[in-house]
């Protein structure tokens, strides 16, 4: 059987301040026997990690999965504690996603389907992007309208309400004020331009209470944005794609992944 062969892009710097931000590109390479002009789904990653540092864990064996189940993937590599400022990890996230899309032709990516999805810290990112794309704080980046906005997000385990919150995340990122921590929960962010969501956490999670999804998914419901919510019952904090590879095997929570994939074709 013929197939494409798979090309890794790695470390494309990011045009900004801060801890050698970069993103990697995990893409088909177009082969003669194959439709050259065919564009995928892509899917930004932003892995864990508290914001004091980015998971391996949760970047390439993710976006190798995503890649076979016929996404384009890429890793956002963001800069942490203690070098890192806000709203810098945002602002190369929002970099991050315009790259994507101004690449797409290069890197065979359909620029009207690139959903970002976050792991942990990295799930409170993605959702600050959805939710933050056009904020004026952005506006240094010089980013077209939408043009940072993602088609949709894939929350794991996410950080998302400073009620429910694990406080180091907040910490590393916003400092003690916890006035602060509210401005910047994503549960408090989100409009009626927010974009669908698909979220899953354990309901066990002793690290990232599962209040967290649930209270963002009750945001999203009253709101009337799209939205799909697995709660699986049992499982660590931290579970990436839940196989052998990141040392977490779970074949239940591991159906989060086609889930998610099949979730994202049907938008």
């Amino acid at each position: 059987m013929i197939t494409e062969t798979i090309a890794l892009r790695e470390h494309f710097p990011l045009p900004l301040l801060g801890e050698n931000p970069a993103l990697s590109v995990y893409a088909r390479s177009p082969s003669p026997e194959m439709q050259s002009e065919r564009r995928y789904p892509a899917v930004l990653i932003c892995p864990g990690g508290g914001y004091s540092f980015v998971s391996d864990r949760e970047a390439e064996p993710v976006a190798l999965a995503f890649l076979n189940a016929g996404f384009t993937a890429a890793v956002l590599t963001y800069s942490v504690a203690p070098k890192m400022r806000p709203p810098q990890p945002l602002a190369e996230a929002a970099a991050a996603m315009a790259l994507l899309r101004r690449k797409a032709a290069d890197w065979r990516i359909d620029p009207k389907r690139i959903a970002v999805c976050g792991f942990s810290a990295g799930g409170h990112l993605a959702a600050s992007l959805a939710a933050m794309s056009e904020d004026e704080m952005l506006r240094p980046l010089g980013l077209a309208p939408g043009e940072a906005r993602p088609s949709a997000q894939i929350l794991c385990y996410a950080v998302l309400a400073a009620q429910a919150a694990h406080s180091g995340t907040f910490r590393n990122l916003l400092g003690d004020d916890p006035a602060v921590w509210h401005a910047f929960s994503p549960v408090h962010r989100i409009t009626p331009e927010t974009p669908p969501a698909f979220l899953w956490h354990t309901a066990d999670d002793s690290v990232v209470p599962v209040e967290n999804s649930l209270l963002y998914a009750s945001a999203l419901s009253k709101h009337k944005i799209p939205f799909a919510l697995h709660i699986f019952a049992h499982g660590p904090h931290g579970l990436s794609v839940a196989d052998a590879e990141v040392g977490t095997p779970d074949p239940v929570t591991a159906q989060w992944l086609p889930l998610a994939s099949e979730w994202l074709r049907s938008l």
